[in-house]
C-alpha cells in the first residue's frame, strides 16, 4: 500500500533526511587511503546518535552496520569490516537515519584518492542518472517513467543497470511501496501523487548487469567483479517540481575542504 504523507509527516521526514545528509558529510571527511570501512561505519553511527537519531540499518533483519558499505564490485548491502581503503578504490556509503519515527535515506559513492578514468566516468554517469530520474518524479507521471529515464540514460552511455535491486517508498518505515526500479517502460507502474515520498537510487555497473549474492545472504556484488556505482536521494512528489529532501551539499563541502 502506498501512503500519502501529511504536511506534518513530510516535515518530520525532511528533518530525518537532513541528519542523514549531514552524516554522510561527516563520513566524507574521513574517506581516504588507509581508513577501514569499519571506521567509516563507527563515525556514522556516533554522529547519528550524538544528534538524536537512530541508525536504521543497524540490526535491521540482523544487518551488522550503520552503513551499507560498497567497495568496488560490491553493488549494495556490503558489511563494514577491517578492509582498509586503498588508492584507486571506490566506496559507496548507503545510510538510513530514523529521527522522530521517520526515515531519511541517501547514498554516495566516493573515489578514494585518484581512480582510473573508466571508473571515474562510471561514477559521473551514475551520478547524473540520479538527476535524470528525479526529473521524471512529478505528479501524474508513473514509476516506470523514472525507471525508463535512468535505464535509457545509462545504457546509452554503455553501462548496465542492476535488475534485482531497486528504490522504494519511505516514511515511517525504511522500505515502503512503491518499488522504484532503475529499468522499465514508460507509462507503467503506480501513478505518482503529491505527498508521496520515494527513494531513487541508480545502481549501475561498468560491466555486466548480472550480480551474485554472497553466502552471508546480504552482500551483493557484480558477477564479473567489475566496479559498480550507487547514488541515492529521498524525493518528495510535489506537483511538477520534485523536491529533493536529502542533499549532497555537506559531502561536497567536506570534499572541497580536503582538496
Amino acid at each position: 500500500m502506498i501512503y500519502i504523507k501529511t504536511p506534518e509527516e513530510i516535515e518530520l521526514t525532511r528533518k530525518a533526511c537532513d541528519l542523514c545528509s549531514r552524516t554522510l558529510g561527516e563520513v566524507a571527511r574521513w574517506v581516504a587511503p588507509g581508513v577501514t570501512t569499519r571506521r567509516l561505519d563507527t563515525i556514522a553511527r556516533e554522529f547519528i546518535l550524538d544528534n538524536g537519531g537512530k541508525p536504521a540499518c543497524l540490526g535491521y533483519h540482523g544487518f551488522p552496520g550503520t552503513l551499507c558499505i560498497e567497495v568496488n564490485e560490491t553493488v549494495v548491502h556490503g558489511f563494514p569490516s577491517g578492509y582498509t581503503l586503498k588508492e584507486g578504490d571506490i566506496v559507496g556509503t548507503d545510510c538510513v537515519v530514523e529521527l522522530n519515527g521517520f526515515h531519511g535515506d541517501s547514498c554516495y559513492t566516493f573515489a578514494v584518492g585518484e581512480i582510473d578514468p573508466k571508473t571515474e566516468r562510471l561514477l559521473d554517469i551514475t551520478f547524473e542518472s540520479l538527476y535524470v530520474g528525479i526529473e521524471m518524479a512529478v505528479a501524474g507521471n508513473r514509476v516506470g517513467d523514472i525507471s525508463n529515464a535512468v535505464q535509457r540514460f545509462c545504457e546509452s552511455n554503455g553501462y548496465s543497470v542492476v535488475r534485482e535491486m531497486c528504490g522504494h517508498g519511505i516514511g515511517r518505515s525504511m522500505h515502503e511501496d512503491p518499488e522504484v526500479p532503475n529499468y522499465g517502460r514508460r507509462g507503467t507502474g503506480p501513478v505518482l501523487h503529491d505527498g508521496m515520498l520515494i527513494c531513487i537510487e541508480p545502481m549501475i555497473n561498468l560491466g555486466s548487469k548480472n550480480i551474485v549474492i554472497e553466502s552471508n545472504g546480504w552482500e551483493c556484488r557484480t558477477r564479473d567483479r567489475k566496479p559498480s556505482a550507487h547514488y541515492e536521494h529521498t524525493i518528495l512528489i510535489n506537483g511538477d517540481e520534485p523536491e529533493i529532501l536529502t542533499t549532497f551539499d555537506y559531502i561536497e563541502a567536506a570534499l572541497e575542504q580536503k582538496a
